[in-house]
């Protein structure tokens, strides 16, 4: 059921990427090797903290990470799309909920400012002192910005934050795509059955 889970996930964030889906097996989608993690206790679906993969390791080229950037500001951009066109993002019908970190976000709003507040946490692993702005897209440019004054990142450099989770600027970059996801999902999930196709779907939950 997991394995079903994980491939659909996959097709979904191939159609949000506008690439055919090609055939695969589940033998071709199971052997996830090279994992390394510390256990804190999270839910499976709170969080990928402490998860730092081998891949994630890996130097990244120029060429590599103008790829990757246009997909973090495409997700950026897409989420700040489907929250402007949520006619009312300060009402939900989700019951309370706590995860790992505390009570999660509920609203539409809370979700945005959670996932934008998010950023200068992830900032503080790599040294970078920085000042959240309103913004989400504004926000993700700035960060990117001063990502790019420490070209030292690009050789998988291991960098590790104030609280001992160790990152890469890979790591980085897919953490990003991740954590907007999962909240643009909820996001969308919240206001969907209050408002139908008035809300955008740019991820392509629907």
């Amino acid at each position: 059921m997991q394995l079903f889970v994980f491939c659909a996930g996959v097709l979904l964030v191939l159609v949000w990427l506008c690439v055919k889906p090609a055939r695969f097996t589940a033998a071709q989608a199971a052997p996830f090797s090279g994992v390394n993690y510390a256990h804190r206790g999270l839910h499976t679906e709170d969080a990928d903290s402490d998860l730092l993969l081998e891949a994630d390791c890996a130097p990244m080229t120029e060429a590599d990470y103008a790829a990757a950037k246009l997909l973090v500001l495409k997700s950026a951009r897409d989420f700040c799309a489907l929250f402007e066109s949520i006619p009312n993002p300060d009402i939900s019908p989700r019951a309370p909920r706590t995860s790992f970190y505390g009570p999660v976000p509920r609203t539409p709003r809370e979700m945005y400012d959670h996932t934008n507040s998010t950023t200068a946490y992830y900032m503080a692993a790599f040294g970078i002192p920085f000042e959240n702005m309103p913004d989400l897209y504004a926000n993700r440019l700035q960060a990117l910005a001063e990502i790019e004054e420490r070209e030292e990142l690009l050789t998988g450099k291991v960098c590790t934050a104030p609280d001992g989770e160790r990152w890469t600027l890979r790591k980085l970059l897919r953490r990003f795509l991740w954590h907007d996801r999962i909240h643009a999902r909820a996001m969308w999930r919240t206001a969907a059955p209050l408002w139908g196709s008035a809300v955008a779907d740019p991820f392509g939950f629907r």
